[in-house]
């Protein structure tokens, strides 16, 4: 069984990623599934754990996701998708600043702070 831990943080970091997307263009919750938002931001965890640097596949699945992202529909639903994903999950200020900068890692611009208390419906 996965660590309960590794999960959390697996989603804190999918829901960062969730919300640059929700800064795309939104089609990318309505072609996506939370669970393929989710999935495609897997690679991200490890960074997010640990710092270091952030594994190329994990910008991949940013930079897609934030494409995918055509309407405001769309990017108000991978943020939902995100905040659901990290809701109720612990996580450190080292952890939440990692998944906050991402984005500017993977070269994606973003005009909102990430954050688990981003409000989705602001999002356009």
């Amino acid at each position: 069984m996965a660590n309960p831990g590794l999960l959390k943080t697996a989603a804190l970091a999918v829901a960062v990623v969730c919300m640059v997307v929700a800064n795309a263009p939104p089609a990318a919750s309505q072609a996506s599934s939370c669970n393929q938002v989710i999935n495609t931001l897997m690679p991200c965890v490890s960074y997010v754990l640990n710092g270091g640097t952030v594994p190329s596949a994990c910008c991949s699945g940013i930079r897609s996701l934030y494409s995918a992202a055509k309407t405001t529909a769309d990017r108000q639903g991978v943020c939902n998708c995100l905040k659901s994903a990290i809701k109720g999950i612990p996580y450190n200020a080292n952890n939440a600043g990692l998944a906050a900068g991402l984005p500017g890692k993977c070269g994606v611009n973003i005009p909102y702070k990430i954050s688990p208390s981003t409000d989705c419906k602001s999002v356009k």
